[in-house]
């Protein structure tokens, strides 16, 4: 009972001081709080030496089902959710758990972590809150429903009337903690402000679609795009609508629609993707248009990181990471990472930049010669990637997908999910670099 206190104890003292040097500090000493993209403003930035240089595989630890979700550090604890409705805590140290919890739901939510309470969302409509120490449920919280977006003629595929939950539509939202309140979306349509101590809510913003972008929070604001192809600028205390910002549309087969990307906001700017094939970049008191990069058809479902006035994203089918000039939005490099598609979204520390990737690769990249610095294979990949390779490392759909009925989408995804790919976003600790597979494995590289 005494070590239990004080591991309780330890655990709200660290998160008071967080929350302390971000009240008073300049934000580049606030990257490491524990949640998604690594601060409320979700630059994707992290102060941590990291690994410029591979020297292997510090531990790995299997989880039940696949992991889609983001690994959360907190102190000496990785914690992560799987689709098995399993959510577990990790040692950093050595990889073995310290407890899990059964939500009995698949989780494909990012964790945050504050005051010595865990957050995160489920399938299963429920957001819960379980103490960090041990793992104990401490209130959960029932939204209106949770679900994946649908259309009708999704992507192109048969029957044409027929409504269609889109497979690609893989993540839930991931709260954020501020002043005192936790936050987060809903495949109800909703934006959630629910107090952190009880979960009592504060207020819902009501949006035309699912919301499973994540929200950022900066200058009293909160910041989030939703499937209605809207991003919204809502007041934080009140949630009222400060402003909107509309997307592209597609009324036929809702293939270039929706925003699953979460916003960056620095700078008094907010960077976010949209299916659309854009990354957009707001004014963030205005919500004014500054500009916007084609991407030629292709989505971006990553997150950016920015740093140093430079935006850098990943985009879905063409495969590519950018850099852009965060002001005027010129290209200052691109790499092709052999047309595999990134969903998870970038993580810079130091001079490295680390992306998960569909072909089952962590990739590092070295900004300053702007090249791949190296790369990791999941066991998947090893295992299964061949098979869906073609002899120029680009992705083989042809043998994934037999024909355009949604069934044939549904397997020819499942296929492609064989391969192991990262859908986790990496997070960087120390000399460490963490994230998930969907092979059901949690990684630590150093």
């Amino acid at each position: 009972m005494r070590n239990q206190l004080k591991t309780r104890l330890q655990l709200v003292l660290r998160s008071s001081l967080r929350l302390a040097l971000c009240v008073v500090a300049v934000p580049a000493l606030c990257e490491n709080v524990p949640t998604f993209r690594g601060n409320p403003e979700h630059s994707g930035i992290y102060d941590a030496a990291g690994v410029p240089t591979l020297n292997g595989v510090k531990w790995t630890f299997k989880t039940a089902g696949r992991l889609i979700a983001s690994p959360t550090i907190d102190g000496s604890t990785v914690y992560i959710g799987s689709t098995a409705g399993l959510f577990y805590a990790v040692d950093r140290d050595s990889g073995s758990e310290r407890w899990k919890f059964a939500a009995k739901a698949r989780i494909a939510s990012t964790a945050a972590v504050a005051n010595g309470i865990v957050y995160f969302g489920a399938y299963d409509g429920n957001f819960y809150a379980l103490d960090a120490a041990s793992g104990a449920q401490k209130w959960k919280f029932d939204t209106e429903g949770e679900h994946r977006y649908a259309a009708t003629h999704l992507h192109g595929s048969q029957p044409v009337k027929e409504v269609m939950p889109d497979p690609f539509d893989c993540y839930l939202s991931s709260p954020v903690v501020w002043n005192g309140a936790v936050y987060f979306g809903s495949g109800d349509g909703n934006v959630y402000s629910l107090d952190a101590a009880s979960g009592t809510l504060k207020w819902k913003f009501k949006t035309g679609d699912v919301v499973h972008a994540s929200p950022a929070i900066a200058d009293g604001k909160v910041y989030i795009g939703s499937w209605d192809s809207n991003f919204y600028a809502l007041d934080a205390a009140t949630g009222k609508e400060v402003w909107r910002f509309k997307t592209g549309e597609d009324p036929d087969i809702h293939n270039q629609v929706g925003i699953q990307s979460s916003a960056a906001v620095v700078d008094g700017m907010v960077y976010f993707g949209c299916r659309d094939s854009h990354l957009y970049a707001l004014d963030a008191k205005t919500g004014e248009k500054k500009w916007a990069y084609g991407t030629k058809g292709s989505w971006v479902i990553a997150s950016p990181a920015v740093r140093d006035g430079k935006v850098y994203f990943a985009t879905s089918d063409s495969g590519m990471v950018y850099a852009l000039d965060a002001r005027s939005g010129d290209v200052i490099f691109s790499l092709n990472l052999q047309r595999w598609p990134s969903f998870s979204s970038p993580a810079i520390a130091g001079d490295v930049l680390y992306e998960g990737s569909s072909s089952g690769r962590l990739n590092a990249v070295d900004l300053a010669n702007r090249k791949v610095a190296w790369s990791f294979e999941t066991e998947a990949a090893k295992k299964n990637g061949p098979a869906y390779t073609k002899p120029d490392g680009s992705p083989n759909y042809e043998a994934a997908f037999d024909g355009d009925f949604y069934d044939d989408m549904i397997v020819g995804h499942y296929r492609m999910m064989s391969v192991g790919p990262i859908l986790s976003s990496p997070v960087v600790a120390e000399k460490a670099v963490y994230f998930g597979g969907t092979d059901g494995i949690l990684y630590a590289l150093d």
